[in-house]
């Protein structure tokens, strides 16, 4: 039994001291791999600092600040032009009636033709937006847009003012669409959302700043001549409202192109550039400090498979030359472009054109149509109604200045105006224009700026399809009451409600298609979705006037009609709001 536990005890002594040196091999084992996790992740940073950046990483540590608001104040004026161009005839119309000779028929024309204008360039743009650029295009939308400015203003008759306003609105048409793209691409994703609800108060301020000028030049009795040209105070109206469209030209020639453009196109050393200059300004840092010092290759699919399989990366310290020697292999590409972006347009298109799309994307689009039909017919027709409304209260009083009264007035005196034109011997053609028939026109502006900020509140509360309906049910309700109108002060509130409401049901079809369709699908839903709503703007403003010649019942019935159908196809539209809690 000694023997024995003898044995066992050296057994155990042999154990002991073979175990100490694995002990001390596994303390070892387990303390390296620490020390190597520890320097891992001090050395993560670095590594994540030098690694290739994508957009939207490049775009946060770009940062906001100086840059961002810069860039906004000198948006603003670009974003007043783009509502200018769509809302001046609404406001020469009363003063311009004896200068152009003016039937209601060219009342309405004047009022639809930019919208035709921008509906015949809008796959143009849409294409050289794409394919040029943001900035190039901004700039030469804007400034170019003064030529058939001049034109308008210089205009002798209504021929000549509809030509211009055509090629006006074909023209704007593209900056119109793109300022919005080329701000929300110059700003990180947690601040886009609000970018597009700060363009959103510009053009509301540009919708203020209108009947502002309005009140404050037309009422004016300026008659001249220059260069051989008769000049009149809306002639002169219409100059001043150039000058945002220069301004706006003018000032972005001092930005960047749009960061996310220049990486789609394979071109990242100029979006290196850019990444610094707002860095630079952000931080008021050295345009060198900026940290990513590599871009990810962020070309389209279509161009990757024509690439070679390597992935370029165009970092700082990339000369123009070896960026130039490195795309020879995607010329072919370039060559083939026009063919895949047909090709791509069509894909996207294909599925709006089959199940499950096919019936919801004709709902959207009816659905826009009628509310834009109903909207700006009303909102381009208000300074007219209100130059009525005061022009009858001069002449006649208050009493009894119903809608119906004033319509009929108005219509009346058009006829009137029509058959001394046609007797040029015995015309004579008197326009009464005031201060008071511009202030309506502000009190209206003014409630569709409040309105449109607390919706985009409300909007997350309720959804966009109840708001939707509430909105196109609301807008329906005030064509009714236009009717019963009875007084200058209940037409201005009823108008204001009115056209608040359907700038609301507008923004909410628009939310409401994001949340309807797949991301895929959603440029082009949008896009067919304002081209077609224009198409309701045109016929709008066309069919008003005939419907006003034919009685005061028709054009409130007309316009109650296509709000109320709008909301009918609101109401059984999917719930967006459990989709996206879903």
């Amino acid at each position: 039994m000694n023997k024995k536990q003898k044995i066992l005890k050296e057994m155990a002594a042999e154990t002991t001291t073979d175990k100490a040196p694995a002990d001390n091999d596994t303390l070892a084992n387990r303390t390296l791999p620490s020390v190597l996790q520890s320097s891992e992740k001090q050395a993560e940073p670095e590594q994540k600092k030098d690694a290739p950046a994508d957009f939207e990483t490049a775009m946060e540590v770009s940062g906001f600040g100086t840059f961002n608001i810069l860039l906004l104040i000198c948006a603003c004026p670009a974003a007043i032009a783009t509502v200018a161009e769509t809302s001046t005839m609404s406001f020469i119309l009363p003063s311009a009636e004896c200068d152009l000779k003016l039937t209601l028929l060219h009342k309405g024309l004047l009022n639809a033709i930019t919208y035709a204008g921008m509906i015949s360039s809008a796959v143009m743009w849409g294409y050289l937006a794409d394919t040029k650029g943001r900035k190039k295009l901004l700039i030469l939308g804007y400034l170019s847009n003064l030529i058939p400015g001049l034109g308008a203003v210089s205009s002798q008759n209504v021929i000549q003012l509809m030509i211009f306003k055509y090629i006006a609105g074909f023209i704007m048409c593209g900056p119109f669409a793109i300022l919005m793209s080329y701000l929300t691409e110059l700003h990180g994703k947690k601040f886009r959302s609000r970018i597009v609800m700060l363009m959103g108060l510009m053009f509301s301020v540009g919708n203020i700043l209108l009947p502002i000028i309005a009140l404050t030049v037309l009422p004016k009795h300026w008659d001249f001549e220059l260069l051989g040209l008769q000049f009149h105070s809306w002639q002169v109206f219409l100059a001043i409202t150039m000058i945002p469209s220069l301004l706006g030209g003018i000032l972005l020639n001092f930005f960047p192109e749009s960061p996310k453009f220049l990486m789609s196109q394979g071109r990242n050393t100029e979006a290196m550039r850019a990444f610094q200059r707002i860095y630079a300004l952000n931080h008021w840092k050295p345009r060198e400090d900026f940290p990513i010092k590599e871009l990810m290759n962020e070309l389209p699919s279509a161009e990757k498979e024509s690439d070679a399989s390597t992935v370029s990366i165009a970092t700082i310290e990339s000369s123009i030359p070896k960026e130039k020697e490195a795309m020879p292999s995607n010329e072919h590409v370039k060559e083939k472009k026009p063919k895949i972006n047909l090709r791509q347009g069509w894909e996207q298109l294909r599925p709006l054109l089959s199940k499950p799309y096919l019936g919801l994307s004709a709902r959207v689009y009816l659905m826009n149509f009628a509310i834009l039909f109903g909207q700006n017919t009303l909102r381009l027709w208000i300074p007219q109604m209100f130059a009525s409304i005061e022009e009858y209260e001069q002449m006649h009083g208050s009493a009894g200045s119903s809608m119906c009264t004033i319509l009929e007035y108005s219509v009346n005196k058009t006829q009137l105006l029509k058959s001394d034109f046609a007797d040029l011997e015995t015309a004579k053609c008197e326009v009464v224009i005031t201060a008071a028939s511009f202030t309506n026109n502000i009190t209206v502006a003014v409630a569709s700026f409040v309105g449109y900020f607390l919706a985009g509140f409300i909007v997350n509360r309720i959804g966009s399809r109840i708001m939707l309906t509430i909105g196109a049910t609301a807008a329906g309700l005030c064509g009714v009451g236009l009717y019963f109108s009875v007084s200058s002060l209940s037409t201005s509130i009823i108008a204001a409600i009115s056209v608040t409401m359907g700038s609301i049901s507008a923004m909410s079809i628009l939310s409401s298609s994001v949340d309807l369709f797949p991301t895929s699908l959603r440029t082009m839903v949008v896009s067919l979705t304002m081209m077609i709503g224009r198409v309701g703007s045109i016929m709008g403003n066309i069919l008003f006037p005939i419907f006003m010649s034919l009685g005061c019942v028709p054009p409130f019935i007309m316009l109650t009609f296509v709000m109320w159908s709008a909301a009918i196809m609101s109401a059984f539209l999917p719930n967006t709001r459990k989709m996206v809690m879903k």
